[in-house]
């Protein structure tokens, strides 16, 4: 008999393979969302360079994350050293 994956058990199956990946998703929706409620008090910053600012915040935010993750997890076995 076949057994057919749901998409929530999916889910719950990636997000303990790799739980740095859900936390960078979190924080690039904090920082979005911080950033857009923020914009209404930019002063005199162009909006282009305010939307720039944001993406490299949040974009740095993710692969900080992942990159933390990455390196948590690939530590050198014992026999290696």
């Amino acid at each position: 008999m076949s057994y057919e994956e749901g998409n929530d058990s999916k889910f719950v199956r990636k997000v303990k393979e790799n739980p740095f990946v859900p936390i960078g998703m979190a924080g690039f929706v904090a920082i979005v969302g911080h950033q857009l409620y923020k914009m209404k008090s930019r002063g005199d910053t162009k909006m282009s360079v305010h939307l720039i600012h944001m993406r490299v915040a949040a974009q740095g935010f993710v692969v900080g994350a992942i990159t933390v993750g990455m390196l948590g997890f690939f530590k050198p076995s014992p026999r290696h050293k």
